[in-house]
């Protein structure tokens, strides 16, 4: 768990995401509070719910990237799904207990990464002395006239090996062919290695308990009938064989159960799961179609929000205190159009503001992963020295915001539409230019823009 303060938090938020401060602010507070509920005495811990929040506005403006940047920023497990995914007709509220176990795989796959990193120096030990025993197999007899291991050993001025002088001899060798092999003297040569053969059969049941549940029971139903740990003889090189022993060797020395009981408690203290598209699932009472299963949503997903246990095959998930940041564009509905139960479960909401011209300024240049930083890195791999002039980059954030209001309102995915149209040809023709020094001024922005602008039914199409 972090222990950023939230006005640490802000400001790292500020690198990556201009403006939306109120809405920062609310999430700092948010995350500030798990880390003070750890403190608190254990009798008092488990009362403390988190305060869930609500993100308004309209796309663009930053809300999936202040939860996604929020949790890289506390190392949380993080998980995005939209609600409107649980909405088909047919299927009301099918299957919401997936976004939990959906964020525990996602979790014990981090973990188990991490894992495997921590012992890959002792993994490619072991890997090494697996390669060495193929190289130089243990046997009391001259290899056979002819063969690679007979060659190896006349590379390395070995003497022919009888049974009374084998062990000093062949410790000798080995030692050799360690010096050769981590030179990378050998890393050309051909050996055979037994491969996991990682394909199984793939049983999917459609149940109400999800279908990742079924087919973990016709998994351990079915174990004695399938090949379990069958392998398969693969001619690699040397250097393409320590590779691979290397993540078979460190996988054998992850403790699975310490990562999955690892990651369930991280789940449960420190899980983030963004909700998307919240207002998609507050239709009207009453209505035909899709809308008949919006509200069943809300009813399915209520004890998921509220705190529940989830069943997974990893064991139970308890979700009293997973950190829910729900957002929305709530154009044609209101917070108050969810089910009273769901309301009060988003005790914060937070409205984030249109963006306007300035601001698209400050997102092309300020952020560490600035659009503009972005595209000049790009060319740069072709040789080009790309450049923007401070007019340029003004004229494309004031046309940016004119189409935003003329069209749909997309708020910063604007400039991504913008660019692409306005770099087509250089990012075409960069390969084959010959100027390798090119500025990015305002007539360049005019010209390229001059025939969208004046057809406002082709900028539609277009941007």
């Amino acid at each position: 768990m972090s222990e950023l303060k939230p006005a640490e938090i802000v400001e790292e938020l500020d690198k990556y995401i201009i403006g939306q401060h109120n809405a920062k602010r609310s999430v700092a507070i948010a995350l500030r509070n798990r880390w003070r509920r750890r403190q608190v005495d254990p009798e008092l811990r488990d009362e403390i719910a988190p305060k869930n929040i609500i993100l308004i506005g309209p796309t663009g403006v930053g809300k999936t990237e202040i939860a996604r940047r929020l949790a890289r920023l506390t190392d949380s497990p993080f998980y995005k799904v939209e609600a409107s995914k649980f909405t088909e007709v047919g299927y009301v509220g099918r299957d919401v207990e997936s976004m939990v176990r959906d964020l525990l795989e996602l979790t014990i796959n981090m973990l188990k990464v991490r894992e495997q990193e921590a012992v890959q120096g002792k993994a490619r030990e072991m890997a090494e002395e697996r390669v060495l025993d193929l190289l130089l197999p243990e046997s009391g007899t001259r290899h056979p006239p002819g063969s690679d291991l007979q060659a190896q050993e006349q590379d390395l001025n070995t003497p022919e090996i009888y049974e009374s002088e084998k062990p000093a001899v062949s410790s000798e060798t080995r030692e050799k062919l360690r010096r050769m092999l981590r030179d990378g003297k050998l890393d050309h040569r051909q050996v055979e290695i037994d491969v996991q053969d990682k394909s199984s059969p793939m049983v999917e049941v459609f149940s109400n308990t999800g279908m990742e549940e079924m087919g973990i029971n016709f998994k351990d139903m079915l174990g004695s009938l399938m090949p379990r740990g069958s392998s398969r003889r693969r001619r690699v090189t040397v250097a393409e064989a320590m590779e691979i022993l290397t993540q078979e060797e460190a996988q054998g020395l992850v403790d699975m159960d310490k990562v999955v009981q690892d990651a369930i408690e991280k789940v449960e203290q420190s899980g983030i799961i963004f909700l998307d598209e919240l207002d998609k699932i507050t239709g009207k009472e009453g209505g035909q179609g899709p809308d008949v299963s919006r509200e069943g949503v809300q009813r399915d997903m209520l004890p998921i929000v509220e705190g529940s246990t989830v069943t997974t095959k990893h064991g139970p998930v308890n979700t009293d205190h997973i950190l829910f940041i729900a957002s929305g564009a709530f154009h044609t509905s209101k917070p108050s159009d969810l089910i009273p139960e769901l309301q009060g479960r988003f005790p914060i909401r937070v409205e984030l503001d249109s963006l306007g011209k300035q601001d698209f300024v400050r997102i092309l240049t300020e952020p560490k992963n600035a659009l503009l930083l972005q595209y000049i890195a790009l060319l740069r791999t072709e040789g080009l020295d790309v450049s923007f002039a401070d007019e340029a980059i003004e004229e494309i954030s004031r046309f940016a915001e004119t189409v935003n209001n003329q069209t749909e309102n997309i708020g910063a995915r604007r400039l991504h539409t913008l660019l692409e149209h306005l770099l087509e040809d250089i990012l075409f023709d960069a390969p084959d230019m010959d100027e390798k020094k090119i500025v990015i001024d305002q007539d360049f922005v005019d010209e390229k823009l001059r025939d969208v602008k004046e057809d406002e039914d082709l900028s539609r199409y277009i941007l």
